[in-house]
């Protein structure tokens, strides 16, 4: 009989709730001081030009103008980015997006600063911007980088396609195009930073790895890292969109000649969807072949990716792509290639799903369209079809760890929206308005994969008034990361959760833990919490046992106390003890990722090692007269091992399956020869309370042995497969297909006509007879 456990598994409200929902808490943007002085960055004026020359001297005579900073100004190297360090801290010869910065300026005022912009006088020389992927990998484009335009190339080869599809009864080949997509978080880029008379650097801007951005920092300052610190946390939304260098370089420099005062940046919506980075759009081509019995035997893909000017994540999001591109499925016969290709449309970067959201709609269309032709439930081609732990995947590697696809498809089969959907279909609000139902399933890889470094560290330090100060690297980005922090050290040192304070993103106060992106803080932050906490029992018992002078043995803990026979202690009693005789109150605990031992060949990182897993059911109306098409009800049903906290994992859900919705049928970044059309939220459709629709989650806990408590990471799956469910809807409403999203009303409507011209024209054929 496993024992009861009183914080994980418990619907815990978040411990950063009450701040954050009254206001109280207070973002990097949100600093103001007296002194403090506004940092402004010019950008390029054009997509691609050479620079001949950049004149500042008269931004600098302004007057209120505190400095004015260039390429030449730059101490250490002018270059960041978290693979491949191309892109510049400030342009000095080349720009290659409108997002580039090409010099900082530093004033009293954001008014003066603005107006010293205006005064730096760049001599360009306009080159032809190149805004094709496919035509960027032609021999006859100009190189955007020395090394040409393909950033990156996998490929993977497992059996003989070839000669699966001349076996096959089935082949189906599409190819779907995905958009550019924004993260719209609710905080723009921004922070600020000082220097203070000894030296030490302070930038407080929100990102997703502090360590990482101090890293950057210091080789762009050839500045001692040990003397910067950074703070990335509180965090107004991320999604990846800060998992990049954003402003911290800027800031940094910037505090170098603003003697002591705090500088500020603080990007406009306008500057962010121009500067910020976005989600790459694809080209996907697949090519799907199975057995009448609805056996799949064969998938060929061809992925392009659009990374924009600079490399950024961009490789890693191609090989995440290619991995993820046969979905959870057993296909003993593929053939993957991606191709992540640099162009002059901005930049794309990190975004929740990274890769995997832009493949996933076409295995799971594939799917749809095979159980169709061959008269298949939709469910049962994917039950047939799925792995299990210890199967073989598509890629030819045996999964180790757990696997909760086939748990999530019988939950979905049986699920009120999937049994009644007939009933429910005919329940349209208008007699021109048609209703479908649908589902897909996806998976998405946890941690980083295979050849980089992935660790999680945390610290637990007994604080004077008794209570613990869990630090952990992994910051907080709004799923709620500390919550599950702080429930997994209560459950360990059986104390109650008031006495636990959370602290998150600070590298003067927490251990490099490690990146908050591949679904990965939950799973390693946790284990490294749950390897601290046993530490710091082991301190705590071992000071009582000397207070009480009694063995170790005899030392029980209890909720909030030690006891040894009729005697307890409290932690705030341990405390003086220890204080008081100088002994460390603090312990730290490590741990390291597991991985697979061997990569597969050509795959740039796959595979992983653990994966979370995810089924959703969703209802749409399409207005068949204007091709405007509602979700109304979405049932998740999420494979996350282990839930922590049921709240937070339905917030998750909830949140996926929202941005999922906007990817699908509204987002786009639309660029045009370079130039950004789409320039702020008002002409940038985002899903609202009014879009949201019923969302029903159901967990699968299939509790994976490696993780904290058998939890594992769900942060990304929870957005993905919701996207082809509400293409597959849309046809069962309409017999219409989408290849090419969003799916705005006018790409469905054209869909619906030819829908309808395809259709025999029965009262034509009778008066022919």
């Amino acid at each position: 009989m496993k024992p009861s456990l009183n914080w994980v598994g418990k619907r815990v409200k978040r411990i950063d709730g009450p701040e954050k929902v009254t206001g109280e808490l207070k973002y990097m943007t949100d600093y103001h001081f007296e002194n403090m002085v506004w940092g402004k960055v010019l950008r390029a004026k054009y997509p691609y030009a050479r620079i001949h020359s950049i004149q500042t001297e008269k931004a600098r005579q302004l007057p209120g103008v505190i400095c004015v900073l260039t390429h030449e100004d730059i101490p250490g190297f002018n270059g960041f980015g978290i693979v491949i360090p191309d892109q510049p801290v400030l342009a000095s010869d080349i720009v290659r997006c409108t997002g580039d910065a090409v010099a900082l300026v530093a004033a009293e005022t954001q008014e003066i600063a603005e107006q010293a912009l205006r005064l730096i006088e760049v001599d360009y020389e306009l080159l032809e911007a190149i805004t094709d992927a496919e035509l960027a990998m032609s021999s006859s484009a100009p190189k955007l980088h020395p090394d040409g335009n393909i950033h990156s190339h996998v490929k993977i080869i497992n059996g003989d396609t070839d000669a699966a599809f001349k076996e096959a009864d089935i082949i189906i080949e599409n190819t779907f195009y995905s958009p550019r997509q924004m993260h719209a978080f609710i905080e723009t880029e921004g922070g600020w930073g000082v220097m203070d008379d000894e030296g030490l650097i302070t930038i407080r801007c929100p990102g997703q790895y502090a360590y990482r951005d101090r890293m950057q920092i210091a080789r762009a300052l050839a500045y001692n890292p040990e003397l910067i610190r950074v703070i990335s946390s509180p965090i107004g939304g991320a999604f990846g969109g800060k998992d990049e260098i954003t402003v911290q370089i800027y800031l940094a420099l910037l505090a170098m000649y603003t003697n002591g005062r705090p500088v500020k940046i603080h990007l406009s919506r306008e500057e962010s969807v121009i500067a910020g980075i976005k989600r790459h759009p694809f080209k996907v081509q697949m090519r799907t072949a199975a057995k009448k019995d609805g056996t799949l035997l064969a998938n060929e893909v061809r992925a392009v990716a659009d990374t924009g000017a600079y490399a950024s994540l961009g490789g890693a999001v191609i090989a995440l792509a290619i991995e993820h591109s046969c979905g959870p499925y057993k296909i003993p016969n593929v053939n993957l290639e991606g191709f992540c290709v640099y162009t002059n449309n901005g930049i794309s970067g990190a975004f929740r799903g990274f890769g995997v959201n832009q493949v996933c709609i076409g295995i799971e269309t594939h799917l749809d369209m095979i159980a169709e032709q061959l008269e298949l439930d939709p469910v049962e081609i994917r039950k047939k079809n799925v792995y299990h732990q210890g199967d073989i995947s598509s890629m030819g590697h045996v999964v180790k760890t757990s696997v909760g696809t086939f748990k999530t498809l019988e939950i979905a089969e049986n699920c009120d929206l999937w049994k009644n959907r007939s009933q429910f279909k005919k329940e349209v609000s208008e007699p021109w308005k048609k209703r479908g139902v649908a589902l897909a399933t996806s998976f998405h890889g946890i941690g980083m994969g295979i050849g980089l470094p992935d660790y999680g560290a945390a610290s637990i330090e007994l604080l004077p008034n008794g209570k613990f100060l869990v630090a952990v690297g992994c910051e907080e980005i709004g799923g709620g990361n500390g919550t599950t922090y702080a429930q997994i050290a209560a459950e360990i040192l059986n104390c109650d959760i008031s006495k636990i304070k959370v602290v998150q993103g600070d590298t003067s106060k927490t251990l490099d833990g490690g990146t908050v992106t591949a679904s990965r803080s939950t799973y390693t932050g946790g284990r490294a919490v749950a390897a601290a906490a046993p530490k710091m029992i082991k301190l705590l018992t071992s000071a009582a046992a000397e207070i009480l002078q009694v063995p170790l043995s005899d030392i029980i803990v209890q909720r909030d106390c030690l006891t040894a026979k009729e005697e307890s202690l409290t932690y705030k009693a341990i405390y003086e003890y220890l204080y008081i005789h100088h002994k460390p109150a603090k312990v730290e605990g490590h741990f390291l990722l597991p991985k697979e031992k061997v990569e597969i060949k050509g795959s740039g990182g796959a595979p992983h090692h653990l994966y979370g897993y995810l089924t959703h059911v969703v209802m749409v109306e399409v207005d068949t007269l204007t091709g405007e098409t509602d979700v109304l009800r979405v049932v998740s049903i999420p494979d996350a091992g282990k839930v922590i906290n049921p709240q937070g994992l339905e917030g998750q859900a909830e949140g996926g399956a929202v941005m999922g919705i906007g990817y699908t049928l509204y987002e786009d970044v639309i660029i045009e020869e370079g130039f950004h059309k789409t320039k702020n939220f008002t002409d940038y459709i985002i899903p609202t309370i009014r879009e949201t629709p019923v969302i029903e989650t159901f967990p699968v806990e299939d509790a994976e042995q490696t993780g904290p408590f058998g939890a594992k990471g769900i942060g990304e799956v929870v957005m993905i497969p919701i996207i082809p469910a509400i293409m597959s809807a849309i046809y069962d409403a309409t017999g219409a297909r989408i290849y090419h999203l969003p799916a705005t009303p006018e790409r469905i409507f054209n869909a619906l006509k030819d829908v309808k011209n395809k259709m025999p024209n029965i009262q034509g054929d009778k008066n022919d007879e």
